[in-house]
């Protein structure tokens, strides 16, 4: 079973060099959906034999699997599934009229995969410094992505989340050899920065420990794109393709947070208390929800909407890791949830922005009548992303104020509901006109199985965990959560 990890990695390596024999661009996406869905029959065969074999570790301990990263590793691929159903779709026109030439065509499916391979070294990296080099490796596969049309906006997006980003790793790489210096000196090597050791470790350093945590999360949180390090992400986000955008949004940010968590869970063991992380959660998460909250009322452009609404969601899931077992359950939840609505929102501006020929949304008016489908999965995945039930955002973020309240943090759960409102308000005042208002004819009206397949399947999905989260999935992310607290 320890092989999967291995093959997890080998797929995309083996998808990228067969693209470069590839001569049609239609066949180039299908490729790319046939190594993200080699991956996922994996996961399934994994998943058979999860109750039993995790953790699970390979290559020398180098690879490891664990309820925490298996978790990820799954919101990773539907995110990864859902873009690569889309891309054919988002690309079909430009692909055909020549604007994406072959050779931009298979440079994209191999940064796609490219970026898959680099997140998923970072979820199975069982040592923390090669965690830190998947992280930064994503930064460097992932900016080519934005700039797949090298127009002079995208292009500054690019070097702006190239700069920002890689100053934040650099923190983040401070912090990592922060934990290896708060260390005993025991003369076992790279293998001392194991998570499997670290998790257990005594005799740690606890001011430098400390000092390596707030590194860390100011570093990863840059990733992350939290506030007020969040800067680069709207105008990436933006300029990105829509399947780059949904990406972006849907895990490479959670993939950040996860980095986080772990350093987290081990500064919460050698303390013996998550005191210290958890004040460091709630500041950064509720600074996040209250500026994105201020950015979404002033908002022009569709997607910057869409991209300050990942830096609230972001800050959310930070507020409940540093709200206890619950939060963290909730959190873990919420990563899901979101992951899976901001994938569909940014596949709906994506698609509707080329239909209507801008991302302005004061040009963008009564897509449920221009473009049906995608008005649909506008207002379904915009509803879901501000709570409304029955959709499974509303659950987390109910479990967020449960754990709140059980932990007292009446402050923290006060400023959370103010910022939600606000952003609720905001966010409808921003749909209703796009949704319903005056439509032109647009070339649209019917569209590609795999498009109404993507659209069903993540609305499905957001309204099925919003009515039912099947007691095993309860049960993987309570153990999930045990692991971020690190005390267990």
């Amino acid at each position: 079973m320890s092989g999967l990890l291995i093959l997890f990695l080998l797929i995309p390596l083996v998808g990228i060099g067969a693209l470069f024999f590839v001569r049609r661009g239609s066949v180039m996406f299908m490729l790319s959906l046939g190594a993200v869905l080699l991956d996922v029959l994996c996961l399934l065969v994994g998943i058979s034999g999860l109750p039993t074999c995790l953790p699970m570790q390979t290559a020398g301990g180098w690879l490891y699997l664990d309820h925490l990263s298996a978790w990820h590793l799954l919101v990773m691929l539907l995110v990864f599934t859902a873009g690569s159903l889309f891309a054919p779709v988002y690309f079909r026109d430009d692909l055909g009229s020549g604007r994406l030439s072959l050779t931009a065509a298979r440079r994209y499916n191999q940064l796609w995969l490219g970026s898959l391979w680099t997140m998923t070294l970072t979820l199975l990296a069982n040592n923390i410094g090669l965690m830190w080099v998947g992280m930064e490796a994503t930064t460097l596969v992932t900016a080519f992505l934005v700039s797949i049309y090298p127009k002079p906006a995208a292009i500054e997006a690019m070097w702006k989340y190239l700069i920002i980003c890689s100053v934040g790793i650099a923190f983040a790489f401070i912090g990592t050899m922060l934990v290896a210096a708060s260390l005993p000196a025991t003369g076992e090597g790279s293998q001392q920065l194991f998570w499997t050791q670290l998790s257990v470790a005594g005799g740690y350093n606890l001011l430098l420990l400390k000092a390596a945590f707030l590194f860390s999360l100011v570093g990863f949180g840059t990733k992350a794109g939290l506030a007020p390090m969040h800067t680069w992400l709207p105008d990436a986000h933006s300029q990105a393709p829509g399947p780059v955008s949904a990406m972006f949004s849907g895990f490479m940010l959670n993939a950040a947070l996860y980095c986080i968590m772990r350093h987290g869970a081990i500064v919460n063991h050698a303390l013996g208390s998550d005191q210290f992380t958890s004040r460091l959660y709630i500041i950064f998460g509720l600074v996040s929800i209250v500026v994105s909250a201020a950015f979404i009322i002033y908002q022009h452009d569709i997607k910057r909407l869409l991209a300050y609404h990942s830096v609230e969601h972001l800050g959310i899931i930070t507020l409940g890791l540093g709200l206890g077992p619950v939060g963290c359950f909730a959190a873990l939840l919420h990563t899901l949830n979101h992951s899976l609505c901001k994938s569909l929102s940014f596949f709906a501006a994506g698609r509707l922005g080329q239909l209507y020929g801008s991302h302005e949304m004061g040009r963008i008016r009564g897509a449920l009548h221009g473009a049906p489908l995608w008005g649909i999965a506008l207002v379904g995945s915009l509803l879901a992303l501000i709570g409304v039930a029955p959709f499974s955002i509303f659950i987390s973020e109910y479990l967020l104020v449960k754990a709140g309240i059980d932990r007292q943090a009446i402050v923290a759960l006060v400023i959370f509901l103010l910022g939600s409102g606000v952003v609720f308000v905001a966010a409808l005042e921003h749909l209703i006109p796009m949704a319903w208002g005056t439509a032109g004819d647009l070339p649209e009206k019917r569209c590609s199985l795999s498009a109404v397949a993507v659209v069903v399947g993540l609305l499905g999905l957001l309204l099925f965990f919003g009515l039912y989260l099947p007691v095993p999935i309860q049960n993987f992310l309570t153990r999930a959560a045990a692991l971020i607290g690190g005390l267990s």
